[in-house]
């Protein structure tokens, strides 16, 4: 795994999705505070499905890129 990062870094894009969804959810898990009406946990969440696909567009940029 190890030889696969060193020659291909931009898979660690990959990452930012599975720590905004899992790593950080029991940090997020709140109803309270309340941003812009909505529970801060449904907003942490949208935020991380809109930067999920740039996370895959930063990997598949850097993979083309060679």
């Amino acid at each position: 795994m190890s030889r696969v990062l060193r020659r291909r870094p931009q898979l660690l894009w990959l990452l930012v999705p599975y720590v905004l969804y899992l790593g950080v959810l029991p940090l997020v898990n709140r109803v309270h505070p309340v941003v812009w009406g909505l529970p801060f946990l449904f907003l942490w969440l949208f935020g991380a499905t809109l930067l999920t696909p740039v996370a895959v567009w930063l990997t598949w940029r850097g993979d083309h890129r060679r």
